[in-house]
This record gives C-alpha cells, sequence and structure tokens, in this order.
C-alpha cells in the first residue's frame, strides 16, 4: 500500500483525534458558561444588527447561543456531528438537517452548524460573514497546522471582516497540547501584514486553572485579541 504523504497522514490522524473525543464524550475542553472576554469584549466590534458571525471548530459551545441572543446569525463549523447535534439538544432546538457535497447543515432559529472540515469551507459559504469568534479553533490545532489555518480563514473571509481570538500562552515543552500554545509573536507572524492586531486583554490565570497546574505548567496566560482584516491573501 503507498504510504501517505506526511501532511495527509498528520490531517487523517487530527480528524479521527477529534471524532473518537467527541464519540466517547471526552469533551473536558468544554465550557458550560458564556467566556467571559466574549461578553466582556464584544461590543467593541461594534457590529450591526443581525451581522453573521463564523464560528469555526465550534464544537457545541455555548457561546453560540450568545451570540444568537445579541442578535447575530450564527455559523459554526464542527468536524464532528455529534458535537453539532448536541448543541441544538442540549439547549431545546430541533434542528433541520440537509445533505451537501461538503457538509451536512443543521440549522435552527438562525443558527446553523455546518459538519464536516473547515478547510473544505469556501468563500461562498461564508460570503455573508462580518465577524468571527475564534477562542477553540486555533489553540486546538497542533502549531504545524497553525499556518495552514489562518491562511485558509484570510483567503476565505469577506474584505474588513473582524475577528475575536482567544488564545492560551504557556511554554509549550511543559505539555502536549490540546490546547496549544499561541503566543502574541505568533499571532503578528501568522496574520501581519494580513490584519490589524489589538491586544485587548491579557490575564494570568494559571492559579484559576488546577488541572493546567497538574500537567506541569509553571505560566498560563490567556490573551484576548482583535484583529481586522485588511487584504485577502
Amino acid at each position: 500500500m503507498a504510504q501517505l504523504p506526511a501532511t495527509i497522514g498528520w490531517l487523517i490522524m487530527q480528524k479521527e483525534y477529534w471524532l473518537d473525543r467527541w464519540e466517547r464524550k471526552d469533551t473536558g475542553f468544554h465550557q458550560n458558561e458564556i467566556n467571559p472576554y466574549l461578553s466582556q469584549f464584544w461590543q467593541s466590534l461594534q457590529l450591526a444588527p443581525g451581522s453573521a458571525v463564523l464560528v469555526p471548530l465550534c464544537g457545541k459551545s455555548r457561546d453560540m447561543l450568545w451570540l444568537h441572543q445579541q442578535g447575530h446569525t450564527v455559523l459554526g463549523v464542527e468536524l464532528s456531528i455529534v458535537a453539532a447535534q448536541a448543541f441544538f439538544t442540549e439547549n431545546g432546538l430541533t434542528p433541520q438537517c440537509s445533505v451537501h457535497d461538503r457538509f451536512t447543515h443543521l440549522e435552527a432559529n438562525d443558527m446553523h452548524i455546518l459538519c464536516g472540515d473547515f478547510f473544505d469551507l469556501r468563500e461562498n459559504d461564508i460570503a455573508k460573514v462580518t465577524a468571527v469568534y475564534d477562542r477553540a479553533a486555533l489553540i486546538a490545532l497542533p502549531p504545524e497546522m497553525h499556518k495552514r489555518y489562518t491562511h485558509h480563514l484570510l483567503s476565505i473571509l469577506p474584505p474588513a471582516t473582524q475577528i475575536l481570538l482567544v488564545t492560551l500562552d504557556y511554554p509549550q515543552y511543559e505539555m502536549s497540547g490540546p490546547p496549544f500554545a499561541v503566543s502574541m509573536d505568533e499571532v503578528t507572524l501568522l496574520y501581519q501584514p494580513h490584519a490589524g492586531i489589538t491586544l485587548l486583554s491579557q490575564q494570568d490565570v494559571l492559579e484559576q486553572n488546577p488541572r493546567f497546574q497538574d500537567r506541569g505548567l509553571s505560566r498560563l496566560q490567556e490573551n484576548t485579541i482583535l484583529l481586522k482584516t485588511l487584504r485577502k491573501l
């Protein structure tokens, strides 16, 4: 049997990893509460009512429900249909389901989740999007995939899209992800010169996260960053 190229093999392993975790309900990464940085900083984007928000690698995040309550149309992208179905079920919603060539589309009350591979997203899929909320996408991917992720995102987003990005920063050698470390220096390398970058908040959170202390971390920061896309790739 022919050996798969390293990059393709790595992507397959990543997909299998996350699909398996959702199947086994191994979802310690899921947050039941609304992310405090989302509620604190979202209004700084000054979006028009009804704006469409993209949530990549959304899982069953309740942050999508909060965004909808702010008057937004929400478009999540999630590899696992188990996670997508759980989002609607746990929030008392019965979604309509349709199958397309690249995605299974679940929708209820202007909340949409495309089930499939984020890297299969195309410009027409997100043509109405004016903002992106990324709390769990970039940090879920290993460093080897960060450039590919940001390159794909910037290549398909409409012009002048704003991105609210939440990252974790810690000494990567002290813990194997996910979540993976993303420093401010890396954010700059990934997004400049294609986006303006503003650091909104930088918090030391190790004391509030004993599970990361147990994994051996000596430092843990949460960074909240506002990106404003300047040009398409």
